[in-house]
């Protein structure tokens, strides 16, 4: 937050980092997943005008996040997946108002073929959020 739009200068690098950072579960705390959706909320913030050129890649990781955390069954508290969910939903919603909607558009066909109920909870507060 502090480079504050200055970030652009980095968006390359900082992208492959927080795509590192999603994939892999780091624990029952999932402090690093965590702290990385955070940043990433940070940059969708400032750096909102550059976003729609990466939305692509961005989704792709969100939504394997989303599914990664619904599907796995390790020893990760309730509380903290919900906080993950939460917080990949937040970004998503942040990713759409900066691209304009293309967000909604994309996830119309997930959301309907999705089953999982938890999964499609986040994709529901996405598409109806304003």
């Amino acid at each position: 937050s502090r480079l504050g739009i200055l970030i652009v200068r980095h968006l390359k690098r900082l992208e492959r980092v927080i795509l590192g950072y999603l994939e892999v579960s780091d624990g029952p705390t999932e402090e690093a997943r965590l702290g990385i959706l955070e940043t990433l909320q940070c940059t969708i913030e400032h750096a909102w005008p550059r976003m729609p050129c990466r939305l692509p890649v961005l989704l792709k990781a969100l939504l394997r996040l989303l599914w990664d955390v619904h599907t796995e069954r390790g020893p990760t508290p309730e509380p903290v997946r919900a906080a993950l969910l939460q917080r990949a939903t937040q970004c998503l919603i942040l990713l759409d108002r900066c691209s304009q909607g293309q967000v909604k558009v994309l996830l119309e066909g997930v959301h309907s073929s999705c089953e999982e109920n938890q999964v499609r909870e986040c994709l529901r507060k996405v598409q109806e959020s304003t």
